[in-house]
């Protein structure tokens, strides 16, 4: 996908109408880090980041017309400060629109939403092998130097 210089991807929160454009940038995001999940997970995020009543966001951003870059992001509670935390949950950007600042404008929009919010924090994660989304994470952030632990329940 060649972007013409100066062009600015549009981000703005995604529709409940736009699931069709939505879902395969989605599996994308599931593919890439080689996993799968329920059809009843899938429907369930999607309802979720459109329920007023969650904490849990998306957002999309399109280049003419065209969705290449989705975001999902939620607030939650902390110990550590008054204010939600905002974590940054899934970020996936098309291959052929990589390269071109998607990414990093997914996130500053996110981190623009946050501080909009009063959130002091937003953190996310990725996975050891991912170079590439570490690469532009290492120029807008700052490696925490924490490692994850889970527990499957």
């Amino acid at each position: 996908m060649a972007m013409a210089a100066g062009t600015e991807p549009l981000i703005r929160p995604l529709r409940p109408d736009e699931r069709v454009v939505w879902e395969p940038l989605w599996q994308g995001y599931l593919a890439f880090y080689e996993t799968e999940l329920s059809a009843a997970t899938t429907d369930a995020t999607w309802k979720r980041v459109h329920d007023p009543a969650e904490p849990m966001f998306a957002l999309g951003a399109f280049l003419g017309g065209q969705l290449v870059g989705i975001v999902h992001y939620l607030f939650h509670r902390s110990g550590w400060s008054i204010s939600d935390s905002c974590y940054l949950q899934d970020l996936f950007v098309v291959p052929a629109a990589r390269g071109h600042g998607i990414g990093r404008a997914l996130i500053e929009v996110v981190a623009e939403r946050a501080r909009a919010a009063g959130s002091e924090r937003l953190y996310w994660h990725t996975h050891e092998t991912n170079r590439t989304a570490q690469a532009l994470y290492d120029k807008v952030a700052t490696l925490s130097g924490f490692i994850q632990y889970r527990k499957a329940l």
